[in-house]
Order: structure tokens, then C-alpha cells, then sequence
């Protein structure tokens, strides 16, 4: 399976630089406009079907693409972003002002517990049973999936067999990845491009 990895556009709490986790704020023109460059950079070359997190961010940027392209559009739970409890909605100033311990420990590159927030070995593991069953589903085909940020890099973490820590992949809004997931020789053919997007901004 070859996956078309994209990252919703921007929403109006990323331009607020606000933590999102499974809050929905939409998108913004710029997030729209976003989508409408990827749509044309892979109108000739679309894939089969797109997989899309019920999050508004993601599903938005996801129709824009599917109503261009003609194909499809089915919402999965499993590629929601990471449930990040407390720390939802917050901007990072705020989380250093309310929550210094958390703050100071991620800026360590590391982990304090975070009340309500999900936990990252189950995180990982919904991420990855979610893209498993799109593998035995599509095993030939080129798949489209519209997510999050933290959703993709636990993706990724899980296919390298990396260490469940802080992930070291970074997806701009709007941006494309692409993945041969060939279980036994897994290959990213592109990370985080966003050569369509010059001037969207």
C-alpha cells in the first residue's frame, strides 16, 4: 500500500497557536486554500480512496480534496489526534504560566502525566490498528489519509519500531508525506513537503 499522508490545513487554533488535541475548531480560509494547492498538485495522480480523522480540521481539508478529485471520503475514529487532556486549548505561554512542571519537562524532551490526557502507548496503539486494517483493506493501492500532526508521527514511530518518547517528525499544515508500508522494508518517499503550498499563506 502506498499512503498519501496529509495534514489537515490550518485551523483557526493553529493560527492562535493553540494545543488542539480532540478539540475541533475548523479551518480557516488559509487552511481551505491550503487544501485547494494539494488538490491541484495531485489532480492528475489522486489516490483511490482518503481516510480522514472525524475531526473538523481534518474532515474539511479531507472533502476538499475527495469533491476535487472525485474519490471518496470515510471518516475513522482511530486517526483522531492524541487526546491531550488539560493542556487543550491552551497556548504554550499559558501552559508555562498554569503548568510549569509539564512545561519544563517538555522542554527536556520529556514526559509528565497530564491529567485526562490519553496516554501514549494506547495512542500508538489505536493509531497503528487503525492503519493496519487500512493495509489489509487496500494492500494495492495508493490511500489518501487526512489527519493530525501527533496521529502521523505515531504512525511513523510505529513502522520504524521507535521508542514511544516524544516523536521526531514534524508535518506543517497542508503538508504531504508519502509511504511505501511494506512491512518488511517500509519506505518514507517523502516527509512534510510542501512545495505546493508558496504563496497560500
Amino acid at each position: 500500500m502506498r499512503l498519501l499522508l496529509i495534514r489537515h490545513g490550518q485551523s483557526t487554533w493553529n493560527a492562535e497557536g493553540r494545543i488542539q488535541g480532540w478539540a475541533d475548531p475548523p479551518l480557516n480560509p488559509v487552511g481551505c486554500k491550503q487544501a485547494r494547492r494539494l488538490a491541484e498538485r495531485l489532480r492528475q495522480s489522486p489516490p483511490a480512496i482518503l481516510y480522514s480523522s472525524p475531526l473538523q480540521r481534518a474532515l474539511k481539508t479531507a472533502k476538499i480534496l475527495g469533491n476535487d478529485w472525485g474519490v471518496p471520503v470515510i471518516v475513522d475514529e482511530g486517526l483522531k489526534e492524541y487526546g491531550i487532556g488539560h493542556v487543550t486549548g491552551l497556548t504554550w505561554q499559558e501552559v508555562v504560566e498554569q503548568l510549569p512542571a509539564v512545561a519544563e519537562r517538555w522542554e527536556k524532551a520529556e514526559r509528565l502525566a497530564i491529567p485526562g490526557e490519553e496516554g501514549r502507548e494506547s495512542f500508538r496503539s489505536r493509531v497503528a490498528a487503525t492503519f493496519e486494517a487500512l493495509g489489509s483493506r487496500h494492500s494495492e493501492e495508493t490511500v489518501g489519509v487526512v489527519a493530525h500532526g501527533g496521529t502521523m508521527g505515531a504512525y511513523l514511530m510505529d513502522l520504524l519500531s521507535l521508542p514511544t518518547t516524544f516523536s521526531p517528525f514534524c508535518f506543517d499544515n497542508g503538508s504531504l508525506s508519502i509511504v511505501e508500508s511494506d512491512p518488511v522494508k517500509p519506505r518514507i518517499l517523502l516527509l512534510n513537503d510542501t512545495c505546493h503550498l508558496e504563496g497560500a499563506v
